[in-house]
């Protein structure tokens, strides 16, 4: 089985710190690790309800994570 390439994908480098300290005993061996794991989970999110638009709750709950994330202030 083929692995599929990788991209890259910058983010600043704040947020980046404040990843790597979330993480710390966490079990995540890396901040791409968690990147991954928090971007697979609000995709799966999306997918789930069933690809239509987002309801007004959803729309802030994904603000919200973003937030948390460092990408909206």
């Amino acid at each position: 089985m083929l692995k599929e390439a990788r991209v890259t994908v910058k983010i600043p480098r704040p947020l980046y710190r404040r990843i790597q300290q979330v993480i710390e005993n966490s079990g995540f061996s890396s901040p791409t690790d968690f990147i991954v794991f928090v971007l697979r989970d609000l995709m799966g999110e999306v997918e789930t309800s069933g690809g239509e638009e987002f309801s007004p709750e959803e729309l802030n709950a994904v603000k919200q994570k973003l937030r948390n994330l460092g990408y909206l202030d």
